[in-house]
């Protein structure tokens, strides 16, 4: 054979700029795949920021929207109601279109349901609620509000129910339909994420060698962690901030952030993340639509690729044809996957767990703000640096469990029961960790300390304050040295005061003479009474054993959803992955918020009252019965699961010995031929001496043996590689 150079200087001009640059070509896909991942990353974490953002922020919106805690649920869950209204239609006809560009669109969608989501902050006007204290007021001013209240008339009396008498100020009030736009927002935003995820793992897959596709979204999702922790750390940053901040005076404001009143910036965080979400979206704009396949670069010529990177146009024909294949055996395809009872029972499960996880992630800040006195702040910044990074620990050890001891199907769901199992009496511990009800007269104690909670408001008034004319519907709360948190200075019978601002104190208030402290005042100060020491020591012991929880939880995460990949045919488990996710979503993901807010309404003890009637936001809850129902709710639903968890593991181990496993948790062999639906042909181990023989095979014996091993050797690819993918979607 002649020199290549010297073949290649014999060649006409016209053939010389025909032959391709194999390696400027090879580099050229390599460099455009990481560049295609690394933007796919940026816009992963920018998506988990800001649904982690509106989880963090759902306090906040309560308050300055004047809603429900079910209102607040069904905003919550409009997210899910657009990524299901889109999700099928883009990840069925995406695949035929420019992927990178729908994802640039689906970014700037979400881009813009995030900037519609805190649009209302500017067209509500400036956020006021009820306090005696003006801002005007200075220190030479006496309030008397057991007196003053006799000469007031602008504020409305107690109201359950809208007023008849509406005009054109309360319809542009806060208390009016401005929450509509978060919800189209919120919901906008779950439309721009629909293309974002199936079109960009495909991507990868079509694009990647199988050895590094798994590996990729491995990185991919490990870059994703930090969006939650970043959303949940930005909620902390915008709750502490006031919501009219650089418009209003801050030394005005009389309330602080542990105050059931304070509305925090929650607009500034949406508006962040729609600057991010935005730019995440420019790169893709620039990627081509098809690449390479990694390893084959050498393999294609010039004249098969077009300017945008695509490849043989033979693609578009098969592929249509594909789709129409899988198109008319769908049904039939789905029969046969909701009829294997351990994928059935398995689905029933998760639907079960998956409703627990919602409802504790939707009210868990709430939960810790009602519980324990904390601020919503505070409450946020504890779950973004102390249970996320646990959790992503899990995942990531649950993970390397697997790969380690090479856990098979049984043994991996034994290993998800057991850490979920676990986690589960970890969570029975926190019904424990409590702390008591807030001392608030007429409420959870009577004027004389004597406790006993009520929830009509029928003893708000008392012989101390009935010559007051108070309103009942009031609620700027007042601490006296007895501990004991009055609804407003004018019930505690206070008659004069003095200092401005938070600095207020208010004096000779009759009602704190019914349950005087030992050497204590008859004065109040703003603000409600503080929780006792004993609840910080609480708060603690809640703290760990929720991280501990959540660490031991999601060990067993990732061998869970293997169970789902392995315990179904091969062909089925695309299908498989995607009706788990649509009915988890549908049944878990918008109903759970719903129910959990409605049941916990029901422990409020005083509801704020709209400028024009109705009921607003809670202002107090029963912290025993808010405890009871909220980890009852997600202790019952999480039991229940394992009913079904406990069949599955029989129904597996059953299998297996059916099919001549008998150590059900290192099934390298059998585990492969059940995937494969290929029925062992012999009882004995494939690499007895018995399987050996000692001849020359022939030509065709040789190649339908490579053909064999091609075969094994691409089914392990492929379960590597769906391993990555599941750990991608857990993490999500």
């Amino acid at each position: 054979m002649g020199d290549p150079a010297e073949d290649r200087g014999k060649l006409t001009s016209q053939q010389e700029l025909c032959v391709p640059d194999k390696q400027a070509t090879k580099r050229s896909c390599c460099s455009t795949l990481k560049l295609f991942i690394v933007a796919l990353s940026f816009a992963y974490f920018s998506k988990a920021l800001s649904g982690t953002y509106m989880k963090s922020a759902i306090t906040q919106i309560e308050r300055r929207f004047d809603l429900s805690s079910s209102l607040i649920g069904l905003i919550d869950g409009s997210f899910e109601m657009g990524n299901l209204l889109f999700l099928a239609v883009v990840s069925h006809f995406g695949a035929k279109l420019h992927r990178p560009r729908l994802i640039a669109m689906g970014c700037f969608l979400m881009a813009v349901g995030s900037f519609l989501t805190g649009l209302p902050h500017f067209f509500m006007g400036r956020y006021t609620f009820d306090t005696v204290i003006q801002g005007s007021m200075n220190d030479s001013v006496s309030i008397t509000p057991c007196l003053d209240l006799l000469k007031q008339t602008d504020i409305p009396e107690i109201q359950m129910e809208p007023s008849s008498d509406f005009n054109t100020d309360c319809v542009r009030d806060s208390s009016s339909h401005m929450w509509i736009y978060v919800f189209l927002g919120n919901a906008l935003r779950g439309i721009g994420e629909s293309p974002v995820t199936p079109l960009g793992i495909s991507y990868i897959d079509d694009f990647a060698k199988a050895e590094n596709s798994a590996f990729y979204i491995a990185c991919l999702q490990t870059i994703t962690l930090l969006g939650p922790m970043f959303g949940f750390l930005l909620g902390s940053l915008c709750a502490r901030l006031y919501v009219d901040i650089g418009y209003v005076d801050l030394e005005t404001v009389t309330i602080t952030p542990k105050d059931a009143r304070w509305v925090g910036a929650w607009w500034l965080g949406f508006l962040v993340s729609s600057v991010i979400m935005l730019l995440s979206g420019i790169p893709f704009w620039f990627l081509p639509r098809s690449l390479p396949k990694q390893g084959e670069e050498s393999k294609l010529l010039p004249s098969t690729t077009t300017q945008d990177g695509a490849g043989n146009s033979d693609a578009t024909p098969h592929q249509t044809m594909t789709l129409a294949v899988i198109a008319k055996g769908f049904i039939p395809s789905l029969k046969k996957l909701l009829s294997t009872p351990a994928y059935f029972l398995l689905l029933c499960g998760s639907i079960l767990k998956f409703n627990s996880f919602i409802g504790l992630l939707t009210f868990k800040a709430k939960y810790m703000e009602q519980q324990f006195g904390q601020s919503a702040a505070r409450a946020n910044f504890l779950i973004g640096v102390l249970n996320l990074p646990a959790v992503a620990v899990g995942i990531f050890l649950g993970g390397l469990l697997m790969k380690r001891y090479k856990l098979g199907v049984v043994s991996g769901a034994q290993l998800s029961f057991v850490t979920s199992f676990m986690a589960y009496l970890l969570l029975l511990l926190q019904f424990g960790t409590k702390c008591d009800n807030v001392q608030v007269a007429g409420l959870t104690v009577s004027y004389n300390g004597t406790p006993g909670v009520v929830s009509d408001g029928s003893l708000l008034l008392s012989e101390c304050n009935r010559d007051c004319s108070c309103l009942a519907g009031e609620w700027d709360p007042v601490c006296s040295d007895n501990g004991i948190t009055y609804t407003s200075p004018c019930l505690a019978g206070c008659s004069s005061s003095t200092g401005y601002g938070k600095n207020t104190v208010f004096h000779n208030c009759s009602c704190v003479l019914s349950s005087p402290a030992p050497g204590g005042s008859m004065s109040v100060t703003l603000g409600q009474c503080p929780r006792r020491r004993e609840c910080s020591h609480s708060f603690t012991s809640y703290m760990a054993v929720s991280v501990l929880s959540s660490f031991i939880n999601s060990l067993g995460t990732t061998p869970g959803y293997m169970v789902i990949i392995r315990c179904i045919k091969p062909e089925l488990k695309s299908l498989a992955l995607g009706i788990q996710t649509l009915v988890m979503r549908t049944l878990g993901g918008i109903p759970a918020p719903l129910y959990f807010g409605a049941l916990i309404d029901t422990t409020c003890l005083r509801w704020g009252i709209k400028k024009c009637g109705g009921r607003g936001a809670c202002r107090l809850y029963d912290s025993d019965m808010y405890r009871v129902i909220f980890l009852g709710l997600i202790t019952c639903l999480s039991g229940s699961s394992y009913f079904f968890i406990i069949a599955v593991i029989v129904l597996l181990r059953i299998q297996f010995r059916r099919e001549g496993d008998t150590t059900t948790g290192q099934p390298p062999q059998s585990s492969l031929e059940i995937e494969l639906q290929t029925p062992p042909k012999t009882t004995e181990p494939l690499n007895t001496p018995k399987e050996i023989k000692v001849h020359t095979p022939k030509e065709g014996e040789r190649e339908g043996e490579a053909e064999e091993d091609n075969s094994l050797q691409t089914h392990k690819d492929t379960e590597e590689e769906e391993r990555g993918e599941m750990l991608g979607q857990t993490l999500c």
